[in-house]
């Protein structure tokens, strides 16, 4: 029996976030009776409780503003040591979610490995390159990445670029790597989706197939500006919606300012969505969907709207060409060049939107699929 401890994410059933909707597969869907999962649970206090046959540890963390996720990763590896050396689990496994931790690294991998355990990283994207961090937190977490990269006995990359980028950035320490990718599977639709559907268009007045759609945290990095500005600027007859947490914040207050989207009847800030069939059915009947993530390695909302939307036009970077190959279309951040291909994605053939969303779908479920994903990870665990 191999047991795995999993810090870093939120914790199971998952709720939002594409660290938590992994762990939830990883355990709901676990192939292998060899191998026993304990999952860290932010919560408001302590506890154990069980889901997928994962033992839960709920902790308790104050809210510290950006430490919190420090303390958090902090406090559930010395829950995972003090259980390892009561329990005497034989080889554990410690895998931490992103590189939140790095300056502790090297003294909690020593603690570990007197236990006979290894310590698994997932570097996720570059957390030191969102705008939203001041300077002082980007250079933590770039120093942070570089010693968790350092200590790691392997580190799991979810992107081929982030792999490269990690052996090429840090090759003084000569990381182990692997490359497994994020998963994801086809929606379910039913006739309560579709009728939650109808009830979520008549609420913001839109149709099927008469909109630009957009799905992503609301964070300057995901390029909201280039989108909204380019849609404004084009003579599209659809709206654009974007499913998003939006605040009306400095940068919200910001974006008004340079887009002026406001005056722009065309465009539905829509909120949140985790009603998880809505969600497929919202992007399945989408025109097409907008993707303008730069920061970060494969990601989740890019996997579900290749799997569901027909034509999807993604930001030109390594990580979103890397997933959407030949079933995408591209566009950089030059003036004119979205509002270009906006207007061309209009007159776009129904034959050409359907070739191209079979293109996607088809790489969808040849790569990115959960069972290979899960099947991959658990070859790993148990060291096959």
């Amino acid at each position: 029996m191999r047991d795995v401890f999993i810090i870093g994410s939120k914790g199971i059933p998952a709720r939002y976030g594409g660290f938590e909707t992994f762990v939830e597969k990883l355990t709901a869907g676990r192939q292998s009776e060899n191998i026993r999962y304990h999952v860290a649970c932010m919560d408001r206090r302590d506890g154990i409780s069980e889901c997928h046959k994962a033992e839960c540890f709920h902790l308790r963390v104050p809210s510290i503003g950006p430490a919190k996720a420090v303390y958090y990763d902090l406090r559930a590896f010395f829950w995972c040591l003090r259980y390892i050396r009561k329990n005497k689990i034989p080889h554990p496994i410690v895998y931490v979610l992103a590189c939140r931790i790095g300056p502790f690294a090297g003294y909690l991998a020593k603690k570990l490995g007197r236990l006979g355990g290894v310590l698994f990283v997932n570097p996720d994207g570059h957390e030191w390159m969102r705008a939203k961090w001041n300077a002082c937190i980007r250079r933590y977490w770039k120093i942070s990445e570089r010693l968790m990269v350092k200590h790691a006995d392997l580190l799991v990359c979810d992107s081929r670029n982030i792999q490269k980028y990690i052996r090429e950035e840090y090759a003084k320490y000569c990381p182990r790597t692997v490359f497994i990718a994020y998963g994801t599977s086809r929606g379910r639709e039913t006739e309560k989706g579709r009728d939650r559907l109808r009830e979520w268009y008549q609420r913001f007045g839109l149709k099927e197939g008469g909109y630009y759609l957009v799905v992503g945290r609301f964070v300057p990095e995901n390029n909201y500006q280039t989108m909204i500005r380019e849609f404004c600027r084009s003579d599209t007859g659809k709206r654009l919606v974007l499913v998003t947490n939006v605040e009306k914040n400095g940068f919200y207050r910001r974006l008004e300012r340079e887009t002026r989207f406001s005056e722009d009847q065309r465009v539905c800030f829509a909120g949140t969505v985790y009603d998880d069939e809505l969600l497929w059915l919202i992007r399945k009947n989408a025109y097409a969907y907008l993707h303008g993530h730069e920061v970060g390695g494969t990601n989740p909302s890019l996997l579900e709207a290749l799997s569901a939307t027909r034509l999807n036009l993604l930001y030109d970077v390594g990580f979103n060409r890397e997933v959407g190959g030949d079933g995408a279309l591209y566009w950089g951040k030059r003036p004119g060049e979205l509002k270009g291909l906006i207007e061309a994605a209009d007159k776009m053939t129904e034959a050409r939107r359907e070739e191209l969303g079979e293109k996607a779908r088809a790489r969808m479920e040849e790569l990115y699929s959960w069972e290979a994903v899960i099947r991959r990870y658990e070859s790993v665990f148990l060291g096959r």
